[in-house]
């Protein structure tokens, strides 16, 4: 993830830090460490078996992959950056959707980044690791919800989140079209964004759609009771009628 700050740092407000992405910071943490001790037995068994390879996902079938990718990291700053933008964005968007809600659309952008890239590679030997496809999904999220707050790239230029993630969304589209080898990578962060993006929209038509069918329900048993009360009326009237002329 590129160098990015918001000019309101919530997890130090109220509440602190949310509790999934305090958990999803502590798995990420936790496994990396595993991955040092791992490189300094000589070894590269957690990139190799959990890390996303394309190829055996789709010759092999390893489906774990999909999803333990998420939790791996190249680098120091690979991580570091991951969870700063973990932090920022999905604290926002875990307090105002719930935990619940939050860890799924979480995984949702994940799996969705790793899913676009063994679509568009898959013969690729190339292992891919990181939370960056599912952290762009939460970055466009935040876009959405959030376009007016500002976000100070590397600390000194300050941008309202909407444009920062159309900028970031170019920048990635550009760069994987013009990157070789690694481009696969930038393919995940827009396949983050797009199945966050999906959902999102997705989600809207259903709530909206629901409260249509609401307010139809609504209409239709308000006509049924209109009816069943002007039934009521005649017969009343009726009987009424009938009294008098009796």
């Amino acid at each position: 993830m590129s160098r990015y700050y918001r000019n309101t740092f919530s997890g130090f407000g109220p509440g602190g830090i949310s509790p999934v992405v305090k958990t999803l910071i502590i798995i990420c943490s936790t496994t990396f460490l595993l991955q040092i001790f791992d490189g300094i037995a000589g070894g590269a068994t957690f990139t190799s078996k959990f890390g996303l390879v394309p190829y055996q996902v789709t010759h092999r079938f390893y489906l774990w992959q999909l999803v333990t990718y998420i939790f791996l990291h190249g680098g120091f700053l690979h991580i570091l950056f991951n969870m700063l933008g973990l932090w920022m964005f999905g604290t926002d968007l875990e307090r105002l959707w719930g935990s619940r809600a939050f860890t799924k659309f979480f995984f949702i952008c994940g799996i969705g980044a790793a899913i676009t890239s063994v679509i568009v590679s898959p013969y690729s030997p190339i292992p891919i690791i990181g939370a960056s496809g599912a952290i762009f999904g939460l970055l466009l999220a935040y876009g959405v919800l959030f376009p007016n707050r500002i976000i100070y790239l590397y600390m000194i230029i300050p941008i309202q989140a909407k444009w920062f993630v159309i900028i970031m969304g170019a920048i990635t589209f550009l760069s994987s079209m013009s990157a070789t080898g690694s481009g696969v990578a930038y393919i995940a962060h827009l396949g983050g964004m797009l199945f966050g993006f999906i959902y999102l929209k997705g989600a809207r038509f259903f709530f909206d759609f629901r409260g249509w069918y609401q307010r139809w329900q609504h209409k239709r048993l308000r006509r049924k009771f209109e009816v069943y009360y002007n039934e009521r009326r005649r017969d009343e009237d009726q009987e009424k009628r009938h009294r008098w002329r009796n």
